[in-house]
């Protein structure tokens, strides 16, 4: 559906995308910028070898505050949300009642509060849905007045140590309070292109004067939407609404390890959450998925896009990739898709069905470029 501009809403960095000379697109309620003039190649490799600066900011940003926040946000989701030490970030799953994926979400436990950040097209479901199911038992609080700013790339850390002095301390998935002339940042060693790098949640009216401070550092240019897409995808990392939704479960995602001992059967807080047999059924092998998220590598450089059938050797469907492009750092055609069990193994040849035409794919092991988180 077609969006007209003027009702798009904007977020704190619309007037730089438009002076840097973005391509403004619509984007889950938001003009947001697709690319800007150096184009989706130049940008996914500034990010892969330097430093690149997004705008995050349609996210959905929100606290959790009260003394039973933790139990209760655990209460809805397959993940462990109690023994979270202060100070760390994990990967969340909202649940169906059918134990299919709502949203995917990153929370850090701040101490006195949980932070939560989820997807821009999905907050305001997300957050009517938390409100239904725990608002009784701690504030839901959201937090529209701040932007949201993503800095990736193996030189992320030398120009942001430049403008915030200490934050070189973290390590991958830890989080903390920064000032920054005076206004207060939480910023997360974590982001979403395999890269090394940092979330900066920042007052809305200091993103723009943050921004340009960064782009401002030699290592970093703006990059885009396309750029951010290739990026997750050549990581391996599921986007909502194309690898993951309401009718996958986290273990026909491949997800298992976002779901901890302590949450699966036989541990001491196992079920609880919504859609618990079905989901726990899937991991302890009970009720096995009839079909798994894979990676995929075309054998011939023909791109394989979303919702391109995949068959077996004798044309029988047998799944269909739910993303796929050209990567630019591995300079071939790569995808993800869902195939049954039966074809789900590393090295299992299936052929992808392109304008009529069969392109033979082989399944690959994810990432398909190697991660390069700081750990320490």
């Amino acid at each position: 559906m077609n969006v007209p501009q003027e009702e798009l809403q904007k977020t704190p960095l619309h007037a730089l995308h438009l002076e840097l000379g973005a391509r403004m697109v619509p984007f889950a309620g938001y003009a947001m910028p697709v690319q800007y003039p150096a184009g989706l190649m130049a940008e996914h490799h500034q990010t892969r070898n330097s430093a690149g600066l997004f705008d995050v900011s349609h996210m959905g940003q929100l606290r959790l505050v009260g003394p039973d926040a933790a139990a209760a946000f655990e209460s809805l989701m397959p993940v462990d949300v109690k023994d979270l030490a202060v100070g760390k970030q994990r990967y969340g799953l909202l649940l169906t009642d059918d134990g299919t994926i709502i949203d995917d979400l990153m929370f850090v436990n701040r101490g006195d509060d949980l932070f939560v950040i989820v997807n821009g097209a999905c907050k305001d479901g997300d957050i009517a849905h938390i409100r239904q199911r725990i608002g009784s038992r701690c504030q839901v609080i959201p937090l529209p007045d701040r932007g949201l700013l993503a800095l990736q790339g193996p030189k992320a850390i030398d120009a942001l140590r430049r403008l915030v002095p200490g934050v070189e301390k973290l390590v991958f998935m830890t989080g903390g309070r920064y000032d920054w002339r005076g206004a207060d940042l939480f910023i997360t060693r974590s982001g979403y292109t395999g890269e090394d790098g940092f979330e900066i949640s920042v007052p809305a009216a200091q993103a723009e004067a943050l921004a340009r401070e960064l782009l401002a550092q030699p290592e970093v240019k703006p990059v885009g939407l396309g750029a951010r897409n290739s990026l997750r995808l050549e990581a391996g990392l599921c986007l909502y609404g194309n690898d993951i939704d309401t009718t996958t479960t986290p273990v026909e995602a491949g997800l298992n390890w976002a779901m901890q001992k302590v949450r699966r059967t036989g541990g001491a807080r196992a079920g609880g959450f919504p859609g618990d047999s079905r989901v726990l059924g899937q991991l302890d092998g009970t009720q096995p998925p009839q079909r798994k998220r894979v990676g995929l590598v075309a054998l011939e450089r023909v791109p394989v896009r979303e919702h391109t059938e995949l068959q077996d050797e004798s044309g029988a469907r047998i799944g269909e990739v739910t993303s796929g492009l050209l990567g630019p750092s591995v300079d071939k055609p790569v995808a993800m898709g869902y195939v049954s069990p039966a074809h789900a193994a590393v090295g299992s040849k299936v052929f992808a069905l392109v304008r009529g035409k069969r392109v033979p794919m082989e399944v690959s092991a994810m990432p398909f470029v190697p991660n390069r988180y700081y750990r320490g």
